[in-house]
């Protein structure tokens, strides 16, 4: 390592990954980060709901309030015969540290727990207050971590102004990408009612498979929308269909599929139900569709945030960053509502949740001195 503090970032790291906090288990992992946030002045409180532990942190009682978001929940690291290592052991290799959870997001939790650690040492009177919200509830159901966090501060009137999610928002390189909003996630459990019979007697079953095959390939070609300035186009897919008893000669009686919409501004979750609505409805089917809101699209305007995260990308690397809506959901669905500007910015994310998940190790250091200096431009 070229100097001690970025040593201190990479031993956490080595810590963090140590704890196998497959969700909703936390293993320990905010323990370990309110200990030392506890040391440099923060006030550390546990907001348990279930099964999921949330760890709430602020330093200082006033405004404004700049937020650093994350989870330590990972998902499973699945078979373990094909890791060239113990994925719960950090492992090193070529400049890269091995691990499930070292991109996604254990190495942006301990760039910013040792950023915040530089941070205050050096400049223990900083404007504002700094605070940390962290979730094992973020790769699973994602309904008792920062949701509920959120809904927790918000009774008792307590206010974030700022969030920088440490999410592996990068795509080739370290800052090349960040994002700046997401879009929405709506998705629709259908049920196609039918009547079973004899293959050879059509005339006398209703086939659900023959009923929707119409309506699935309308639905496939709709042209949701072309995007717009911020979002890229909404998109539609089909996750999953079944029917059928397991006979070749028996028409089935029911047809259940799941389909998805990621959807951009040009929608709102109302409209899009509307909209598929009217197409089943054109249509000679019976049918029952379930909706389900994973989050709204949601957008960070041009400001003092995106303006110091784009400073900080740039000194550190060279060259400006794309800023993005693209990808898929994050917890910053449920912080944005609250009129939190929120802007994510983490590592490479190439090999999150698959086999031998690693992250650069330079690109940990980095990140480091970049959140150290976001918080520079923000709070002095």
């Amino acid at each position: 390592m070229p100097n001690e503090q970025p040593d201190a970032t990479i031993d956490l790291l080595c810590d963090l990954l140590r704890r196998p906090s497959v969700t909703p288990d936390d293993a320990g992992c905010q323990e370990l980060l309110s200990e030392r946030l506890a040391a440099v002045g923060f006030t550390c409180e546990t907001l348990q709901f279930n099964d999921v532990t949330n760890l709430w942190a602020r330093r200082g009682d006033t405004s404004p309030v700049f937020c650093f978001a994350g989870h330590t929940d990972v998902v499973p690291p699945g078979d373990r015969a094909q890791w060239h290592s113990d994925p719960f052991e950090p492992t090193f290799r070529d400049g890269l540290l091995y691990g499930r959870g070292s991109a996604d997001m254990k190495s942006g939790l301990a760039a910013m727990i040792v950023a915040i650690e530089e941070f205050v040492e050096k400049h223990p009177r900083h404007a504002g207050s700094i605070a940390v919200l962290i979730t094992s509830d973020e790769e699973g159901r994602a309904r008792d971590g920062t949701l509920r966090v959120m809904e927790a501060l918000a009774a008792r009137d307590e206010h974030v102004d700022w969030c920088v999610l440490g999410e592996p928002s990068s795509q080739n390189s370290l800052g090349d990408i960040v994002r700046i909003g997401r879009r929405g996630s709506l998705s629709g459990m259908l049920t196609v009612n039918g009547v079973q019979g004899h293959v050879a007697y059509p005339q006398l079953a209703d086939n659900p498979i023959r009923r929707f095959a119409p309506v699935l390939a309308e639905l496939h070609e709709i042209v949701w929308d072309n995007g717009n300035e911020f979002f890229p186009p909404t998109s539609f897919q089909v996750v999953d269909v079944r029917a059928g008893i397991g006979a070749p000669n028996v028409t089935p009686a029911e047809l259940t599929a799941r389909f998805n919409f990621r959807y951009s501004t040009e929608w709102t979750h109302e409209s899009l139900q509307e909209k598929v609505h009217s197409v089943f409805d054109a249509h000679e089917i019976n049918y029952e569709l379930n909706w389900h809101l994973s989050g709204k699209p949601f957008l960070t305007e041009p400001g003092k945030l995106i303006n110091a995260v784009h400073q900080a990308v740039t000194e550190h690397t060279g060259y400006a960053p794309e800023l993005s809506t693209g990808g898929g959901t994050s917890d910053g669905r449920f912080i944005s509502p609250a009129g939190v500007d929120v802007v994510e910015l983490g590592p490479v994310n190439a090999s999150i949740h698959k086999i031998d998940e690693h992250v650069r190790v330079e690109d940990v250091i980095v990140l480091t001195s970049m959140y150290r200096r976001i918080m520079e431009l923000m709070l002095l």
